[in-house]
This record gives structure tokens, C-alpha cells and sequence, in this order.
């Protein structure tokens, strides 16, 4: 048995609005008959696999779908050569993007009607990352100094930048300060692309992670806002570790941890925490105290769902 131990919740954690208005979606839709999903709907393994067992299917693009069924598109969000696919291929399309990726989308096609030379701040391969970049032709992916200083665009006077919501605020803001050295006219605030949830959840973590030995935080390894949290801890000069569930925390990481900081990404479900805090009181006496930075209330409304089968 260890000695006494301090569990740091940080709060808000876990699900977003966003994520929870996408896992509803495939619920619903499900009770209308067959479901194929592009991509994962979110970025957690649990969740993806309780809804796979539940009857939907996951595809990573749409030639996997049959003609004329029903396809969810994943909270990330898709470029219109996707949507487009789907129309000329006769699916009905259920669309999952949370709102806040719409918007940096709409963002998007308004500053390339403008004539504006898109640059999105974001990490290559992420789906949200593409999404973007397909809404506006031209457009430029940067994610570090270097990059920006190794950008060139046809004028610099017409520069829009943009964000991938699930970024870490102080991640960002080296490269945006170079933008804005760079190229001093340019349109944009990426800061508010990144959000609520993402800065809540960061805000919550700083918290808790400087009292702590050992942060822990719940999530999958392709989740780009739980990564954030982890090394946002790290920046802080706390040791972090991120786990997709309690079976993957080492015995090894928990040795000399007295205060152990605990949250989860915006994907993860909660009750992986709940369990977490449970294997850990297996351990020893543990004292969990909760730190709330801000309550979340935000609620998204549901699309357009399919109608029942015949």
C-alpha cells in the first residue's frame, strides 16, 4: 500500500459541448437505421469503440460507403471536396462539425473571397486541419517561428490567419507575435479561434499542475487538445503523462507522487476519470479536491437528422 495521497481534479474537464453534440448525433441517427461515420467522430478510442458496438461503422473516406446510405461527418470538420463526394454520390450527409470548427471555416472562405492569402496555425494530418485548409484555395499551414519566417505569400498586405481550435493558447503565441511582426496588415485574431473548452481546460490544468508531483490526463494519443494538456504541465516543470484509460498508468510513474493533478481532454469520457480516482483510492487514502476555474454552460443545438426507415 502507498502513502496518503492528493488528487488535484481540475475542472472543467472531459467532454465539450462540441463533443457531446457529435456523440448525440450518431445516437440518434443510429435509431434511423445504418450509420457510416467518416473518420472518428471524436478523438478517443472508448468512445469510438462504445458507439462501433452500438451499430456505427467507421470509415476513413467515403468510397467505403455504400450509395445513397447514411454518413456522419466527424466534429473536425470536412473540406468541401468531401462534401461535395458525398452529394454527387447521393449520401445523406448528418454533419457532426462542432459549431466553433464552423466558424473558422466560415472565416476561411470569407478572407479567400476577399483575395486574402489564408495562413492557418495548426498541426499537418489533423482532420480539422484539413477541413480548413480545403475552405480556402491557396491557403498556407504553419505551426512553428520557422515556418513563418520561411513563408513567402503573393502580398503580404493581404494576410488572414486563422487557428486549429485545439491548440494550446501559449503555444500559439510565438508564432502569432511573428505573423504580426511579419506582416503587420494581416487580418485575424488566431487566439479566438482556439476554443472555449480548449482554453478552459488549459486554464484549469495550470491550476492544479504547479502543486502537483505527477499530472495525469485522460485521453487518446491522437487527440490533439489532450496532447496540449500534456505538455502544457510540463512547460509548467510538472511531470505529465497522457493515458487513454486507468490500465495504462504505470506503477513506476506514481513512486514518490504525494499530489497527483488529474483532468481529462475535451473527447475523454468522464467516467474514465471517475475510475482513475477509484484505482488510485485501491492504493492508499487519498484526498481528491477539486479545482473549478469556470463553469461551463454552453450548449450546441442538433442538426438536421435522418428520417426513421421504413
Amino acid at each position: 500500500m502507498a502513502g496518503p495521497r492528493t488528487v488535484l481534479l481540475a475542472a472543467p474537464r472531459s467532454f465539450c459541448a462540441g463533443v457531446e453534440r457529435a456523440i448525440e448525433i450518431v445516437e440518434r441517427s443510429l435509431a434511423h437505421g445504418p450509420v457510416f461515420v467518416r473518420k472518428q467522430i471524436v478523438h478517443n478510442t472508448h468512445v469510438v469503440e462504445d458507439l462501433g458496438g452500438r451499430g456505427a461503422t467507421f470509415v476513413d473516406e467515403l468510397d467505403e460507403v455504400p450509395d445513397g446510405a447514411t454518413v456522419v461527418f466527424s466534429a473536425h470538420g470536412v473540406s468541401p471536396a468531401v462534401r461535395a463526394e458525398a452529394d454527387s454520390r447521393g449520401l445523406t450527409v448528418v454533419d457532426a462539425t462542432c459549431p466553433l470548427v464552423a466558424r473558422v471555416h466560415a472565416s476561411a472562405r470569407r478572407a479567400a473571397a476577399r483575395g486574402d492569402t489564408v495562413v492557418l496555425i495548426g498541426h499537418p494530418g489533423h482532420e480539422e486541419v484539413e477541413g480548413t485548409l480545403g475552405e480556402a484555395p491557396g491557403s498556407v499551414l504553419v505551426s512553428t517561428v520557422d515556418d513563418v519566417d520561411r513563408l513567402s505569400v503573393p502580398d503580404p498586405a493581404t494576410v488572414t490567419f486563422l487557428a486549429q481550435t485545439t491548440l494550446a493558447v501559449d503555444e500559439t503565441a510565438d508564432v502569432v507575435a511573428r505573423l504580426r511582426s511579419r506582416f503587420p496588415d494581416a487580418r485575424g485574431a488566431a487566439e479566438e479561434d482556439i476554443c472555449y473548452a480548449t482554453t478552459n481546460r488549459q486554464d484549469a490544468l495550470r491550476s492544479v499542475a504547479s502543486d502537483a508531483d505527477l499530472v495525469l490526463v485522460v485521453g487518446s494519443a491522437n487527440s490533439s487538445n489532450s496532447r496540449r494538456l500534456a505538455e502544457q504541465a510540463v512547460r509548467q516543470g510538472t511531470r505529465a503523462e497522457l493515458v487513454d484509460d486507468v490500465s495504462h498508468v504505470r506503477p513506476e510513474w506514481l513512486a514518490g507522487a504525494r499530489t497527483i493533478g488529474l483532468t481529462a481532454g475535451a473527447s475523454a469520457p468522464p467516467g474514465l476519470v471517475d475510475e482513475l480516482v477509484r484505482a488510485l483510492g485501491g492504493l492508499g487514502p487519498v484526498t481528491v479536491t477539486e479545482r473549478r476555474t469556470v463553469a461551463e454552460t454552453v450548449r450546441f443545438t442538433l442538426p438536421p437528422l435522418p428520417e426513421a426507415s421504413p
